[in-house]
């Protein structure tokens, strides 16, 4: 393998979040204020309940679905607008697998990116 091949293991990462991405944006009908309990199967030990409406706790919120929740949580926990209000900051704070997948897939991300071109 060269340097210029992927790892495998890089591969099934980018599949997996790949494979829970929405369709669209603006299936992402989560909450956009109060309290949000996560299920166990995307958060399994520690905090479990986030307020929305506390910056630091909704960003915690974010990075925790993006990286454990199934495509059904996305829709369910994530709010489209908030994820593109967040994403400037949420993307240095988020896997380069995650941020490589959603950016591919939803070039207004980018559009939100501080340099407005998502450079990594």
């Amino acid at each position: 393998m060269d340097a210029t091949t992927p790892a495998p293991g890089a591969e099934v990462l980018r599949d997996r979040y790949r494979s829970r991405l929405p369709e669209d944006l603006q299936q992402l009908t989560g909450p956009v204020e109060g309290t949000v309990d996560l299920p166990l199967h995307i958060v399994w030990s520690g905090r479990t309940t986030y307020s929305l409406d506390r910056p630091k706790s909704r960003m915690t919120l974010y990075r925790t679905v993006l990286a454990e929740g199934l495509r059904e949580d996305l829709a369910a926990f994530l709010h489209h607008r908030l994820l593109a209000e967040q994403w400037p900051v949420l993307r240095r704070l988020v896997s380069p697998y995650i941020r490589e997948v959603w950016e591919g897939a939803f070039s207004e991300l980018l559009r939100t990116a501080p340099d407005g071109l998502g450079r990594r």
